[in-house]
């Protein structure tokens, strides 16, 4: 049996991550890093340190720039489209919301290519009867609602901080106990799923990342390929820079679709 973890870098992966150098729980064999190279550079130093203290190697693994992909789409190269789920003005005036592609594409399938090479699974096989690999993922108690079976039947998900009725809180006390520095927020720039909170936090704390997002929410008026209607990266369907932010009462998207690959 394989064990890897899923390192989002955040608080709760970086959490788990850490439990299993201290001996807390059982180490893990690696740990996956899925990079989108469109994640704010505070993460990028968290994950350098934190590669430099855990026991176990990590496997840094990528398809590309999504943030790159996105500029493609907007130019119309061939083979390229908007991936992450923007808000829509659609034609009609009526609100919608563009379909979830940028966990499988950029996050799942770069982790699942990683782990057949590991274990000599061919790519299109549906791999071994029995499970052979634990996936585990850092979600948290207050966030059991993330949780989901595995798409393959060779992979296991297990939840360590649910298992210790950890919630995010009390991983951040325990990082402070321990004397380990508290994590970014981990997720891309522009991920129309950030709350009002984790907005304001990057336009104050991350200005070159608020730029960023600025710039690509700017230029994703102009059209995506793929994309029908007047896209926007905030709900209120106004431009970023001039979202006044105010996050009382604000429905936890993010929290519900994703499964435990990003932002943790």
């Amino acid at each position: 049996m394989k064990r890897f973890l899923s390192l989002g870098a955040g608080v709760q992966s970086t959490t788990v991550a850490l439990l299993a150098t201290v001996g807390e729980i059982p180490t893990f064999d690696c740990a996956i890093f899925a990079d989108t190279q469109s994640e704010p550079a505070a993460v990028y130093r968290h994950l350098e340190w934190l590669t430099s203290v855990v026991n176990f190697p990590v496997q840094i693994v990528t398809a590309g720039s999504l943030k790159q992909e996105i500029y493609d789409a907007i130019d119309g190269k061939k083979g390229a489209w908007g991936r992450p789920p923007f808000y829509l003005t659609n034609p009609d005036g009526s609100k919608g919301m563009t379909n979830r592609q940028c966990t499988w594409d950029f996050k799942l399938k770069p982790i699942y290519r990683e782990l057949r090479a590991q274990l000599g699974i061919a790519r299109g096989s549906q791999g071994p009867r029995e499970v052979v690999v634990e996936q585990n993922l850092g979600i948290s108690l207050d966030e059991a609602h993330r949780m989901r079976d595995a798409q393959f039947r060779w992979v296991k998900h297990v939840y360590p901080l649910i298992e210790m009725k950890m919630s995010r809180v009390e991983c951040l006390a325990w990082l402070e106990r321990r004397g380990f520095p508290r994590p970014p927020k981990s997720s891309c720039t522009f991920c129309p799923y950030h709350s009002d909170a984790q907005w304001l936090d990057l336009k104050k704390n991350h200005p070159e990342a608020w730029h960023e997002a600025v710039d690509l929410d700017d230029r994703i008026r102009a059209g995506v390929k793929g994309v029908k209607g007047t896209p926007f990266l905030h709900q209120t369907l106004i431009p970023l820079r001039d979202v006044t932010f105010g996050h009382e009462n604000q429905i936890d998207l993010f929290g519900n679709e994703c499964g435990g690959v990003c932002g943790v």
